[in-house]
């Protein structure tokens, strides 16, 4: 049992919804994102979705954009990332990370890199190796990855998929077939950050999604304030929430980034368990 699927099953236990934070590694400074990630566990996060920059991030909107511009001019690549979950996992074994980005960074990754055994990935081995529990490609499609996921569960990690209002009963079906750990609902028509919640669509189409895949479903885009998260983890699995914390500590001095990610946390927690 990988550590994602351990955490959403004590959860359940405890009739209690995942908070599932979403930050850019490298931002906004260069040095503090382990710093940060602890921050937000210690506030109430169950699950760390943490962003690898890349140069045309084709699902994110100009916030989270401007972010990974920002970490990509600090020199924050794919090995930067795993040094920085290799830091967390010096002060945090529990938690699961899960690196949310897209496959050119990975792909690259593993030309530069060897691989201890013919055959294998360097980016699964040394994720593993890291701390990583779960992997998020954006423009990975389910037909493209079955040996991918394959050599995933070998090293415990689960592959993540983005299911959006559009995705058909075939869509969804196929991406059963590949995904553990969870997948993420994307609950808005878009990039990331783009337009208003609705919530009363997201309750029509989960038990639609649940139909189809036997993993707890996460919901994000759109969440950005206690009565969305309330709203979303009524029927949800899990709260995603990304933009938002960008947002916040984008313009905070340094020594105020941590406790202004966990003061926004900490409301939402308080408001999933109320």
């Amino acid at each position: 049992m990988s550590r994602i699927q351990a955490t959403f099953a004590a959860l359940k236990e405890h009739k209690r919804k995942a908070l599932i934070p979403y930050v850019t590694a490298g931002f906004p400074f260069a040095d503090i994102t382990p710093e940060l990630m602890l921050g937000m566990v210690a506030a109430g996060a169950d699950v760390i979705e943490l962003g690898v920059p890349f140069s045309d991030p084709a699902a994110d909107g100009p916030v989270i954009q401007k972010a990974g511009d920002k970490a990509l001019s600090f020199g924050i690549g794919l090995r930067q990332v795993l040094e920085m979950v290799r830091a967390f996992r010096r002060q945090d074994d529990k938690t699961p990370v899960v690196l949310m980005g897209y496959a050119n960074p990975i792909e690259r990754y593993d030309q530069l890199h060897a691989a201890p055994m013919p055959g294998d990935s360097a980016f699964i081995v040394d994720a593993s190796a890291a701390g990583v529990d779960g992997v998020l490609v954006v423009d990975y499609p389910p037909e493209e990855c079955v040996a991918f996921a394959q050599q995933l569960r070998a090293h415990q990690m689960d592959l993540i998929f983005l299911l959006a209002p559009t995705s058909t009963d075939a869509r969804m079906a196929q991406i059963a077939q590949v995904a553990s750990g969870y997948v993420y609902y994307v609950s808005l028509k878009g990039v990331t950050g783009a337009g208003n919640l609705d919530t009363a669509a997201v309750g029509a189409m989960l038990p639609r999604i649940r139909a189809h895949v036997n993993v707890p479903v996460g919901v994000g885009f759109g969440i950005r304030d206690a009565a969305t998260a309330v709203a979303v983890g009524a029927v949800a699995d899990a709260v995603v929430i990304g933009s938002k914390i960008i947002q916040l500590i984008e313009q905070q001095p340094r020594d105020q980034v941590v406790p202004a990610a966990a003061a926004f946390l900490r409301e939402i927690r308080s408001a999933l368990d109320a």
